[in-house]
């Protein structure tokens, strides 16, 4: 069957990530020859992505691993897809992707991402950002469930309304759309589905990643930590019993204006998720050697993708403002949403915590901001405390550069923990 497709060969593979992938590139590589092209649409993680590309390279067949995004919708509709490998073979697909790539404004979803594992790596932080976002919202439903004891009617009609402002998305439709939806018994289909969130690694990849590059991908940790908890049910029913939270649990303040604040809260943290899943990607990037588009990747994920939204034609044109954008949060743009958004993100956060609602993602996105946003941090400490039990030695403010060791005590010697190797 291999024989017979025009040359250059291009056969996708679309099979579960991991070794699958593997035994199926080591059964067609017998049937290729110099310059075909293989190419991974399944969710494999980056490093694969880059493994196989320097694997079949040695072999003169070029690899494409690409991100693919839509689930349902994205395969009748059109996904959003995230090539990226080989750049020789981007010419001999491009037409084929960008025809059956999802539209936003007329354009693909759809472009080429960079070499390696660049794809891969790109659709793991399209995933992670996803997490948030999700998670971000359920945490929205908790607070309008449980501190105003709304219905699921109401909640419906409130998630609607934020479908028209700046919060227009996939997800806040779709979220509309299961708290409006009844079972046979004419009761909402969502109170009857176990919480405990299930997740297949993309997220916990992203939040791996983020360690690995010494990037605060503070958000999208907490989501994947939030579904880890939710799974603890058994655990959280017998805590319930025995660990008591605040008297009071119900907001007592103005409604109109608490739902507002909820909005500007979900609003506003879901900008840091954002800046900080590009934080990454530009890490990745001086890791790699990738020259990626970060205009042309928020582009990409205007349609087709499970985050679509239209929030993110405001990220394509912060980075078309300034390709070399240190962080969305300093954009002229996005700065003056968030501080129409603070005090609002404030009130919430703090109400929740009063009324012993659990917020982590909201919660963390507002501790990002203010530790981003702030000059000085106590780090400082930490540097004393890392001396003066480990002789790891600190920079004074007045000499930047010069690494010096304090005997703290009197009784320890000037050894410091960068003059030996244990």
């Amino acid at each position: 069957m291999v024989s017979k497709l025009k040359r250059p060969r291009r056969v996708i593979l679309l099979v579960k990530a991991g070794s699958a992938v593997d035994d199926f590139i080591a059964q067609l590589v017998p049937h290729m020859e110099s310059g075909d092209i293989i190419i991974d649409g399944g969710n494999s993680e980056y490093t694969d992505t880059e493994r196989r590309c320097k694997e079949l390279k040695g072999k003169g067949l070029l690899f494409v691993g690409s991100g693919v995004s839509g689930g349902e919708e994205g395969a009748r509709y059109g996904p959003s897809l995230m090539p990226g490998g080989h750049p020789e073979a981007w010419p001999h697909i491009k037409d084929i992707f960008q025809k059956v790539a999802a539209k936003a404004d007329g354009e693909p979803c759809c472009d080429w991402v960079g070499d390696g594992g660049a794809g891969h790596f790109v659709k793991m932080v399209h995933n992670g950002i996803e997490y948030g976002d999700m998670q971000l919202i359920c945490e929205a439903y908790h607070v309008l469930k449980d501190s105003l004891g709304l219905s699921h009617d109401r909640m419906a009609d409130i998630f609607t309304e934020w479908n028209t402002t700046e919060l227009d998305s996939f997800l806040i439709e779709i979220t509309r759309d299961i708290l409006k939806f009844k079972d046979s018994d004419g009761e909402p289909l969502v109170t009857k589905i176990r919480d405990s969130a299930g997740q297949k690694g993309t997220g916990k990849w992203t939040a791996i990643s983020a360690l690995d590059y010494g990037v605060p991908v503070t958000l999208i940790g907490e989501s994947v930590f939030a579904r880890c908890l939710s799974s603890l049910k058994e655990e959280r029913v017998s805590a319930s019993s025995v660990l008591k939270g605040p008297a009071t649990t119900r907001f007592s303040g103005d409604e109109t204006q608490f739902i507002d604040d909820i909005r500007k809260a979900l609003y506003a943290s879901k900008i840091v998720s954002y800046a900080q899943g590009f934080m990454l990607l530009r890490e990745a990037a001086k890791q790699f050697g990738w020259d990626l588009n970060y205009g042309g990747i928020a582009l990409m994920w205007r349609g087709g993708c499970i985050i679509r939204s239209v929030f993110l034609g405001n990220i394509k044109q912060a980075f078309t403002d300034n390709p070399k954008l240190a962080n969305l949060l300093v954009d002229d743009f996005f700065n003056k949403e968030i501080t129409k958004c603070q005090d609002s993100w404030r009130r919430v956060v703090s109400q929740a915590v009063l009324l012993g609602i659990p917020t982590p993602c909201f919660s963390t996105a507002l501790a990002f901001f203010d530790g981003y946003r702030s000059d000085t941090l106590p780090a400082n400490l930490i540097q004393a405390q890392r001396d003066y039990f480990g002789a790891h030695t600190y920079e004074l403010v007045s000499q930047p550069g010069k690494w010096v060791h304090t005997n703290w005590t009197g009784k320890g010697g000037n050894v410091s923990a960068s003059s030996y190797n244990a």
